[in-house]
């Protein structure tokens, strides 16, 4: 049958056709700064296997999977633990916006750039937000958490348990036994330290936690690990109003994942990033945790010991410093953006430079997942040292080269 003329749209392209650019081809990094880090190998391979449908029987089993390994990865039987469509940020929003009621007390953590994220979060959603505050690179002490429970009685704590701008590692078990002691719930934001930092959410009673996968777990950012306990379900389903992100209303989505066959619809899941993130953390469970823990800890020893040898000083205490992220402090003299930019343009390598409060003081180094590997320790010194050179850094230890 001829189609008609009449039938075709007779509107005329108002725009020129754009250029043809080259075919994609980006340039290779080695990427050890906060975040993302350079993707395993069989995660990737695994993130362009065949697409199938949300809804597929085969797909929700790959689901399932994931919020298994989940569980194992984190350490918890929260039956309520899965992977959120969206970046890390979107698992951070889903805890507040979920958790959260107007005029709910909100004590927030900020010790780090992170900490004042969650801050702007839960004013947007109607909270009543008091900020925690401590100088960049330190951490919480039991105290003051527990005078500050005690004071304000909020519904929340949220912590950071590995503050990206700082590198620090916040103690949580002592947090969460305060907090259960004063009927508050405790969210730990865990995107730097999953799979690469001791971390027991049921044994610490943490209630609920969210993480991304772009860093320890070796996947591409875009989707990202969340999960409930009990007391924060019981929170969720107990709410006086509607949760005020459609998108992030745990109710809507637990409908969705449920295991039963009355599954509703609610949203498309980014299919080939579940592949991705079902890999990586396959990759956790064959390592092993314990195993994976101890590689981390074991190359960020390396790592220090080489910045100590070229005379150069990290920000947070050994202590309550992260093996996965490394602040360094900026010698005096030294313009921090030269030497990140003289990495990346000569070596390929990308490390990152400070955040807010600790803009142009520190360069943020991550050691993370697949990236975590002995020879890209040494790699990352040798570069460290050449980009100093070349700044006139003057070097009162032994040289690595």
């Amino acid at each position: 049958m001829q189609i008609k003329s009449s039938t075709l749209r007779q509107d005329k392209l108002v725009f020129e056709k754009p250029p043809l650019f080259e075919p994609l081809d980006p340039p290779y990094r080695l990427l050890c700064g906060p975040g993302p880090c350079n993707p395993h190998p069989r995660v990737l391979k695994a993130l362009s296997m065949q697409e199938i449908g949300h809804l597929d029987s085969a797909f929700l089993r790959v689901m399932e999977e994931i919020k298994t390994l989940l569980r194992y990865t984190w350490q918890t039987n929260n039956e309520f633990t899965i992977p959120v469509s969206g970046t890390g940020s979107a698992a951070m929003e889903a805890c507040v916006c979920n958790l959260l009621e107007p005029g709910d007390k909100f004590l927030v953590g900020c010790n780090g750039y992170f900490g004042h994220r969650l801050v702007e979060m839960g004013k947007r959603y109607g909270a009543s937000v008091v900020p925690l505050q401590v100088p960049w690179g330190q951490v919480f002490s039991v105290e003051d958490l527990e005078e500050h429970i005690r004071k304000h009685r909020p519904k929340v704590l949220a912590l950071i348990h590995a503050e990206t701008s700082t590198g620090a590692c916040q103690p949580l078990k002592e947090a969460a036994d305060i907090c259960h002691h004063y009927d508050c719930l405790l969210v730990a934001d865990t995107v730097t330290s999953i799979s690469g930092v001791p971390l027991h959410i049921d044994q610490w009673n943490v209630d609920a936690a969210y993480a991304g996968s772009q860093k320890c777990l070796s996947c591409p950012p875009g989707i990202a690990p969340l999960t409930f306990g009990p007391r924060a379900l019981d929170k969720l389903r107990k709410r006086r109003c509607n949760v005020k992100n459609w998108y992030l209303d745990m109710n809507l989505i637990a409908s969705y994942l449920n295991k039963d066959s009355n599954r509703s619809y609610h949203h498309t899941a980014p299919i080939n990033m579940c592949y991705g993130l079902r890999e990586a953390l396959s990759l956790v469970a064959e390592e092993g945790l314990e195993q994976r823990w101890l590689r981390h800890e074991r190359n960020a020893l390396q790592f220090w010991k080489g910045l100590k040898e070229l005379g150069l000083t990290c920000l947070v205490s050994q202590q309550y410093r992260l093996p996965t992220l490394t602040t360094i402090q900026v010698p005096q003299g030294i313009q921090a953006t030269a030497v990140t930019s003289y990495m990346l343009q000569n070596f390929g390598i990308e490390i990152g430079n400070g955040l807010g409060e600790l803009q142009g003081k520190v360069w943020r180094v991550g050691l993370m997942g697949y990236n975590s590997r002995e020879e890209v320790v040494k790699t990352l010194l040798i570069a460290l040292q050449t980009a100093l050179l070349q700044q006139g850094y003057s070097f009162i230890r032994p040289s690595l080269m």
